[in-house]
C-alpha cells in the first residue's frame, strides 16, 4: 500500500511554512496589497529561513527539495498572501532552467550565489505577442564570435525590478520554430538591458511585474544554457517545477476563503441562535447577546463577502 503521509523532515518544513505565513506574512499583506510596494524584506526573511531556492542542489549550495516539499511551502503561503508568495517563488522559475540544464560551471557561477547570498532572478520568456505559444516570441539572439548580441522585448516578467539575472528565451534561428530558440542567462545590469514600470495589477499586487527590454545586449557564449536549439525544451522544463506549486497555491487561497467563510457563518449562526435562545433578554441592548450577534454579521462582510469566499473557493480549487 502506498504511503500518501507526510515524513518528519516535510512536516517540519510544512509548519515552517505556517509559522512564516502566520507571524510574518499575513499581518503584512493587506498593506502591500493597498500600496503595491514590493516586499523585499520579507523575501530576504524568507530567504534566511531557507524558504528560498529550495530546488538548488545540494551540490550547488541549495536543499535539492522536491516538488512536493514546493507545494508544501506554496499552499501556506498563499493562504497568508498568494502575491508575497509569489515574489518569494519567482527564484524557482529562473533557476529551474538552470538546474536541468546547465554545465557545473555555469551552476556554480549562478546558482551557488543565489545560496550564499540574498538575489533574486526572473524568468524572462513571455513576450507582448507570445504567452501560451511560445513559438510566437521575437526575441533574437545572433552569435558574433565569442559572443551572442540579444534584442527584444519581454512582457509581464515576474520580480523584473530586483532580478539580478534573468533566464531569456531567444531564438537563434527562427526557421526552426521551436528547435531554434535557445536560452541564455542575461545580467541585469548590462548595457542596453531596460526594465520597465511596475504594472498595476489586479490582484497579487505585491508581486512586482515588469516588462523587460533587450537592446543590442551583449554576453558571452558561455552565458548560453544547453546548446543552440534546445532552449524551448529546457525553458518547459522549469514548469515541471512550478506548475504544481502553482496549483498549492491555489488550493491556499481556497483554504484560506473556506476558513474565513465557515468561521464567519458560524459566528453569526451561533449568535443569532443565542439571542432567540434568550428570548427578549437577547433583543435588548440592556444584555450582551444582541451586540454580538450585530459584531458578528460584519464578518460576513469584510474582507470579502461570504458569497466572494464561496466563488473564490470554487474558482481556485477548479483552477487547481
Amino acid at each position: 500500500m502506498i504511503d500518501f503521509s507526510l515524513s518528519d523532515d516535510q512536516k517540519q518544513l510544512r509548519d515552517l511554512a505556517r509559522e512564516f505565513a502566520r507571524d510574518i506574512v499575513a499581518p503584512q499583506a493587506r498593506a502591500h496589497d493597498q500600496s503595491g510596494e514590493f516586499p523585499i524584506e520579507i523575501c530576504r526573511k524568507a530567504w534566511d529561513l531557507g524558504l528560498m531556492n529550495i530546488h538548488i542542489p545540494e551540490a550547488s549550495g541549495g536543499l535539492g527539495l522536491t516538488s512536493l516539499d514546493g507545494c508544501l511551502i506554496a499552499e501556506e503561503l498563499s493562504a497568508a498572501c498568494s502575491g508575497i508568495y509569489t515574489a518569494i517563488e519567482a527564484n524557482v522559475l529562473a533557476e529551474a532552467p538552470l538546474i536541468h540544464a546547465a554545465s557545473d560551471e555555469q551552476k556554480k557561477k549562478w546558482l551557488l550565489p543565489m545560496t550564499t547570498d540574498f538575489q533574486l532572478a526572473s524568468y524572462a520568456v513571455t513576450e507582448p505577442d507570445a504567452g501560451s505559444d511560445v513559438s510566437g516570441i521575437k526575441t533574437r539572439a545572433v552569435r558574433h564570435g565569442d559572443d551572442y548580441v540579444i534584442n527584444g522585448n519581454k512582457m509581464w516578467i515576474t520580480g523584473a525590478g530586483r532580478a539580478s539575472w534573468f533566464f531569456v528565451l531567444a531564438y537563434t534561428d527562427p526557421a526552426a520554430r521551436y528547435q531554434g530558440m535557445t536560452g541564455f542567462v542575461v545580467p541585469a545590469d548590462l548595457p542596453g538591458v531596460k526594465v520597465g514600470k511596475k504594472e498595476d495589477n489586479m490582484g497579487q499586487r505585491a508581486s512586482d511585474t515588469r516588462a523587460v527590454t533587450f537592446e543590442e545586449v551583449t554576453i558571452p557564449a558561455a552565458n548560453r544554457i544547453g546548446p543552440e536549439g534546445s532552449g524551448w525544451s529546457i525553458a518547459m522544463s522549469a514548469f515541471d517545477h512550478t506548475r504544481p506549486p502553482v496549483a498549492a497555491g491555489a488550493v491556499g487561497v481556497a483554504r484560506e476563503a473556506l476558513e474565513h467563510c465557515f468561521a464567519a457563518d458560524t459566528a453569526m449562526k451561533v449568535t443569532t441562535d443565542a439571542v432567540q435562545v434568550f428570548g427578549g433578554y437577547g433583543f435588548s441592548k440592556e444584555y450582551p447577546v444582541e451586540k454580538l450577534m450585530r459584531d458578528a454579521k460584519v464578518f460576513q462582510i469584510y474582507e470579502g463577502t461570504s458569497q466572494i469566499q464561496r466563488l473564490i473557493m470554487a474558482r481556485e480549487i477548479f483552477k487547481g
